[in-house]
């Protein structure tokens, strides 16, 4: 195959979701009102526990950051793919693609790693109720939000840095309807074993380590959910941390499904449509999960609703 310099590759090709012509207004309409029901859920999420002094702990700090790095989420991915589908224009330049794959990278790994603060918080809440305030400070909440930031930047990058190093073959197509570091490594004429070595451990740490620690965690709370005497006690342990137990399952199910277990006959419509699960509809269901399933933060929103109410009078 014809090789071609990294500095020669002018764009790439997106060739976006398996959707037949006629259908694209449909789905990008679909899509549209997704992505601004995901930005509008989440920024609604952010701005409650801004607003509501009840809500200033530190489990609701962990999920004002992680509904902020849903939104980002979704804009790294969405935006592009709808313009795509409304222009039927599927090129993409290879600065814009490098810089979108890298965010895409860094809030994935935010993610994991913000879910695992909550995990944590959650079980310290649990399992040891009458150091919660003493051990889960501003000071430990703010080092574990900073530190997942510096992580998921630094996995992000170590991955950047690694592909701008490669070649790429004369086929730009990526069969994804966004710059995936999998698909891109399929394209390149290089050697790329620097950067499956690169992904594995990154994955490890970025991926494995949290959910290991997540599992961990709710090990422990179950441990301790089953020595309370009273079902009062057991359904109000469940109810703290039934919401992010629901957005564990829904992000981390997606991505084991579609990357750990693999189907043989998974053909790459069906992989392509998987990743729509975790890039798009799991920042808009996180909104759902814990507004509808959490006392406070309806609490809050009636309260700002009445707010409102009383100022438009």
């Amino acid at each position: 195959m014809k090789k071609e310099n990294q500095s020669s590759v002018s764009e790439f090709l997106l060739l976006g979701l398996p959707i037949q012509p006629e259908q694209q207004g449909i789905f990008f309409t679909l899509f549209l009102g997704v992505y601004l029901t995901t930005v509008l859920g989440n920024l609604l999420i952010i701005l409650l526990i801004r607003l509501d002094a009840r809500l200033h702990t530190p489990m609701y700090f962990f999920l004002s950051h992680l509904a902020l790095t849903d939104v980002s989420f979704s804009s790294v991915t969405v935006p592009k793919m709808l313009i795509n589908m409304h222009t039927l224009d599927q090129s993409i330049p290879y600065a814009g693609c490098i810089t979108q794959m890298f965010f895409f990278l860094f809030f994935t790994g935010l993610d994991d790693f913000l879910l695992t603060s909550m995990a944590y918080d959650r079980y310290v809440a649990i399992c040891h109720p009458l150091h919660y305030s003493t051990v889960m400070g501003q000071g430990l909440c703010t080092l574990l939000v900073t530190g997942s930031w510096i992580l998921s930047c630094a996995s992000a990058l170590c991955h950047t840095l690694l592909l701008t190093r490669l070649s790429f073959c004369a086929d730009h197509s990526i069969p994804h309807f966004f710059c995936d570091l999998d698909a891109l490594l399929k394209l390149s004429c290089s050697d790329t074993s620097l950067n499956k070595l690169a992904i594995f451990t990154v994955g490890v740490t970025c991926i494995v380590l949290p959910l290991v620690s997540i599992l961990i965690s709710y090990g422990r709370i179950g441990a301790t959910i089953l020595k309370v005497p009273s079902t009062k006690g057991i359904c109000k342990a469940l109810s703290t941390c039934s919401s992010h137990v629901s957005v564990v399952s829904l992000y981390y199910g997606t991505i084991i499904g579609l990357y750990f277990f693999p189907s043989s006959s998974t053909s790459r419509d069906k992989s392509t449509v998987a990743s729509v699960m975790y890039t798009v509809v799991t920042p808009l269901l996180n909104p759902f999960i814990y507004s509808l399933r959490n006392r406070d933060m309806k609490g809050a929103l009636e309260r700002l609703l009445h707010r409102a109410k009383l100022l438009s009078q």
